[in-house]
């Protein structure tokens, strides 16, 4: 396992998405780049203008990190830092984060802030603290990734987004819509802990995030604190009891749903039935949606990133030392 060394000082190498969020983004650089320059510590600010650069400017920002012994700051979504992170993964260099998105649940749950300048701050003062991630077949996840009709709702969501603009409203509604029109059933085998479970499910997902867990009543938080993954499967639903589901994950009930399968888990195996002859999945990643050949292996990641965060509270240090 890495280790990583005091940062204090370090130069901050901050890859920002100029496409992330509803912020204006010059606003944001220029709030980034004078609360650095105010407290004289060194940075370099690498805007990405095309999405499609950002894994090869990633791994170049990562290389020059290295070189200098630099700190890899992200500013975007959780699907901009899912890409920095699989760069950041494994190097050694210590990563911070500057949420830009609309959701940011890997900035909340890990008590980030979103604003801009606040996040900029915590910069300066953070210390690096080992985070759990998760792997679907070697590539990483921060928040969940999924198969299934959660990939087709998050597609969904961004074409709606594109045309209404970046609230939780206008992802909730597109939400509907999808639901509304006709989704099929995924034939699947499922191994986990030796066991293996034949079922038919719209989609399977694995989540890697606390505070998404919570907010949908998902009860497995407490098997992330453990370091699993929590993994979600939905039984054979019609489009009204799909609908209902929405409504009471939105209402953080969704874990005292009769339909709602959930279990902690290090590693878990899914492959599509034979019947079908596939051998590539669309699956969904922090958001960003590709093809992975089957079988999926969804597994806790076998070294964490080092994440410039606050410290825990002193009862939680207390506590982790008796």
């Amino acid at each position: 396992m890495s280790v990583i060394p005091d940062v204090s000082d370090a130069p901050l190498l901050i890859v920002m998405n100029a496409g992330s969020g509803r912020k204006d983004r010059t606003e944001t650089r220029e709030t980034i780049t004078r609360v650095l320059t105010e407290a004289g510590r060194e940075h370099r600010l690498i805007l990405v203008e095309n999405p499609k650069q950002i894994v090869e400017i990633a791994r170049r920002t990562v290389q020059e990190a290295k070189a200098c012994g630099g700190v890899v700051v992200v500013g975007g979504g959780d699907g901009t830092i899912n890409a920095v992170a699989n760069a950041v993964l494994g190097s050694g260099c210590a990563f911070g984060v500057l949420p830009l998105g609309t959701f940011n649940y890997f900035a909340r749950t890990h008590n980030i802030p979103e604003d801009t300048e606040e996040a900029t701050r915590l910069l300066l003062t953070a210390r690096p603290h080992p985070v759990q991630v998760g792997l679907v077949n070697q590539h990483l996840f921060l928040v969940n990734a999924s198969l299934g009709l959660y990939p087709k709702l998050l597609e969904d969501r961004e074409a709606y987004k594109r045309q209404y603009g970046r609230s939780r409203f206008v992802a909730m509604l597109s939400g509907v819509v999808t639901i509304l029109r006709q989704h099929r059933q995924l034939r699947l085998t499922l191994e986990r802990h030796g066991q293996v479970t034949q079922m038919r499910t719209p989609t399977v997902f694995v989540g890697n995030n606390r505070l998404q867990m919570e907010q949908t009543g998902i009860p497995l938080a407490e098997a992330l604190e453990e370091g699993q993954l929590a993994a979600v499967v939905l039984k054979p639903v019609g489009t009204l009891a799909m609908l209902w589901l929405l409504v009471r994950g939105a209402l953080g009930q969704l874990g005292d749903a009769d339909h709602v399968i959930s279990f902690g888990v290090r590693r878990l195996t899914v492959r599509p039935s034979r019947l079908y002859r596939i051998r590539r999945v669309k699956v969904a990643t922090d958001g960003e949606i590709g093809w992975l050949d089957a079988p999926l292996e969804f597994r806790v990641g076998p070294e964490p990133l080092y994440l410039l965060k606050p410290d825990p509270p002193a009862d939680d240090n207390n506590e982790a030392a008796s």
